[in-house]
């Protein structure tokens, strides 16, 4: 027995989501033996675009019962069948919070009239209910309405139901390991078995093929999972949208992490928050001017030549040039840390011998430059941090070069690899940004002992 069911509701997510209207139509596979179709008091407001769409208003459900109130007739009709719907998580699952607000479980098996027309009548270019009931010859009426929408629904299945091998199709999608009922209504099973039990970043895409999430996680299969069972309005509505899921391995986390870093910040997709946002980040520099005096300054990194070293923010920048100054005697003037002014008159900076008024000779000067910046170059870290292969015949590592993140790459363990050179034939290049920095940072506090130093390195 099965219960075709469609709501609508105040479209605020999922656990806001509030239901408007509910139709149920008990169908015993050959007809319909009951029905039950009601508006349904939200108890709050219904926005403008909602009533645009549905037709359904503030005035309509005044009056009508609240969802406490025909709670006991939905439980009634579910009871001991299968709830099927168009996108049926989506349904189920509001279905099922309404519920738990006032705390009655819900647990029912599920049938996805999507997935079943996905793989019953493949080859249509879209699966939407409307689309659907055109290509089929279905009548539809009061679209957007539940009541039209489920009458609807109920066509479909029944002509679902009469397809050629559809038998052992609703057999595996009710097997409880098939896992049907959890994927998203447009995703082919056939690409999930595909995924690996492996570490790397995973790519939901569109319907175009555009990618709209990016995820990184040790073993990719259980992580994307994971996010078919998350009842969070994003990732409901990430999962509803996603048609196909791509990867790449990466034998490691720490690879997974920056791969999944560069691969946000390259496609900006819609369902990731965090790390989208580039930074501005600062260098420190040296230049000598027309009298050959050596200067010390900053600026924007990526209008710096030659980076001493990066910084977050200006403030950072500026605050260690400070401490510079006052280390090794130098001049706030010559450091750009005061401008248009013709000798220094830093409020806490004092140790200046003179450059900016001309009593200190700028060949005394510029020792004291020189020595300020071998101690900049000589904590500048040049490391590889050697990880595992992507496959057991080869290995991974990442670069660092004067503290700045290179990249990672993957060599074939019978490869000889002697010098930094031989690293680069294997490195894919890639952009340091404060996310790169901060997940190094955080490796390397954490695994010291991974980090193989190199010798200096000229760059």
């Amino acid at each position: 027995m099965y219960t075709i069911i469609d709501i609508e509701t105040t479209g605020n997510g999922i656990k806001g989501n509030k239901i408007t209207e509910i139709s149920i139509f008990k169908f015993d596979g050959y007809e319909v033996i009951d029905e039950y179709t009601s508006l349904v008091n939200p108890e709050c407001e219904i926005p403008y675009f909602i009533t645009g769409l549905t037709g359904i208003d503030d005035n309509m459900v005044r009056n009508a019962p609240t969802w406490e109130e025909i709670a006991s007739k939905v439980l009634e009709m579910t009871q001991d069948t299968i709830f099927v719907a168009h996108s049926v998580n989506f349904d189920y699952n509001i279905i099922k919070n309404e519920f738990q607000n006032i705390r009655i479980s819900f647990s029912r098996k599920k049938l996805c009239t999507v997935r079943l027309s996905r793989k019953l009548i493949p080859g249509l270019n879209s699966y939407s209910l409307g689309k659907l009931c055109t290509s089929l010859n279905i009548p539809l009426t009061d679209r957007h309405r539940a009541k039209g929408d489920a009458q609807a629904t109920v066509l479909l299945f029944k002509k679902l139901l009469r397809t050629n091998g559809a038998e052992k199709v609703f057999k595996s999608f009710l097997n409880a390991r098939s896992q049907e009922a959890t994927l998203p209504p447009s995703l082919p099973k056939e690409i999930f078995e595909k995924l690996p039990n492996s570490p790397g970043v995973y790519y939901f895409k569109d319907e175009k093929g555009k990618i709209i999430y990016v995820g990184k996680a040790i073993d990719i299969k259980k992580r994307v999972l994971g996010h078919f069972y998350d009842k969070a309005t994003k990732e409901v509505l990430m999962c509803k949208a996603t048609h196909d899921i791509d990867f790449e391995l990466s034998g490691s986390e720490l690879i997974a992490l920056l791969m999944e870093s560069a691969a946000i910040k390259h496609h900006f997709p819609l369902y990731n928050q965090s790390q989208k946002r580039t930074p501005q980040e600062y260098a420190i520099f040296t230049y000598e001017d027309r009298n050959g005096v050596l200067h010390l300054a900053y600026n924007k990194l990526k209008l710096t030549p030659r980076p001493l070293s990066t910084f977050n923010t200006i403030t950072e920048c500026r605050l260690f040039m400070e401490e510079l100054c006052k280390a090794y005697g130098l001049c706030p003037k010559f450091c750009h840390l005061q401008e248009n002014t013709s000798s220094c008159s830093h409020y806490s900076i004092t140790s200046c011998s003179g450059i900016c008024r001309g009593t200190e000779s700028p060949t005394d000067y510029n020792s004291k430059v020189k020595t300020a910046i071998e101690e900049l170059e000589a904590k500048n870290q040049n490391i590889v941090i050697k990880e595992k292969g992507r496959y057991k015949k080869e290995e991974g590592f990442i670069l660092v070069i004067n503290n700045q993140y290179k990249g990672y790459g993957f060599i074939p363990k019978n490869e000889q690899v002697n010098t930094v050179d031989d690293l680069e034939n294997f490195l894919e290049l890639q952009k340091e940004n404060m996310d790169t920095k901060r997940i190094l940072s955080w490796y390397l506090r954490k695994y010291p002992n991974k980090a193989i130093h190199l010798s200096p390195i000229s760059v």
